[in-house]
């Protein structure tokens, strides 16, 4: 197996699920900066031009929920749940969910205020992120009331709807996400930091640099 990724939120949660499950895959980085998002063999496997994108022999997946299924199936792991249907429809409501609504809940203050300064692109745009802020608090209310009581996200353990969740909100200090009226949520974020390979997703040589 290969994975193509590149150092962004949504690789980061399939290599810190390959990691924690311990599964030999090959890890291409791609070059940003010399337009390999853009490169001809690679939209050829992404016509969306983005990453990450697993190939596994003549399977060619994109779209980081699908890539995370496919490998805890591979690897025979119930983070993806398969013998319970109704923990595998639990953890697709929140991956859903993720992407509905929670991606654009978290995303202004993740590309604001760690997108920006990475890529030098500019100071952070202070309308859109107070133009943001009843859509995050909407959203973050609905995740911090699910989360009393809870450590995880879904089927009362570790799932790939943890991954998906926590990939921008892990940023939320540095994002300047206000979760003052949401504490469930940095408790859960907090815990997910116990597990070794979320903690470190990166491959060796680029936590090394």
């Amino acid at each position: 197996m290969k994975l193509y990724w590149i150092k962004a939120q949504a690789p980061l949660r399939v290599l810190a699920l390959i990691k924690h499950l311990g599964i030999t895959v090959e890890l291409i980085e791609i070059n940003l900066t010399a337009g390999g998002l853009r490169e001809a063999d690679y939209v050829a496997l992404n016509p969306n031009k983005k990453a990450p994108t697993l190939v596994d022999g003549d399977l060619v997946l994109w779209e980081s929920a699908a890539i995370m299924a496919h490998l805890c199936m591979k690897a025979g792991s119930d983070m993806w749940p398969t013998k319970d249907p109704r923990e595998q429809v639990e953890v697709l409501r929140w991956l859903t969910w993720n992407e509905g609504h929670w991606v654009r809940a978290v995303g202004v203050h993740y590309v604001e205020n760690i997108i920006k300064p990475q890529f030098n692109m500019g100071p952070p745009d202070a309308a859109a992120l107070e133009a943001n802020i009843g859509n995050f608090m909407k959203f973050a209310k609905v995740l911090n009331a699910h989360l009393e009581g809870r450590d995880f996200a879904a089927a009362n353990r570790l799932t790939i709807a943890d991954f998906s969740l926590g990939s921008m909100a892990r940023y939320w200090r540095e994002a300047e996400m206000p979760m003052e009226n949401f504490p469930n949520i940095p408790r859960w974020l907090d815990n997910l930091m116990k597990t070794p390979a979320w903690a470190n997703p990166w491959p060796e040589k680029v936590e090394a640099a």
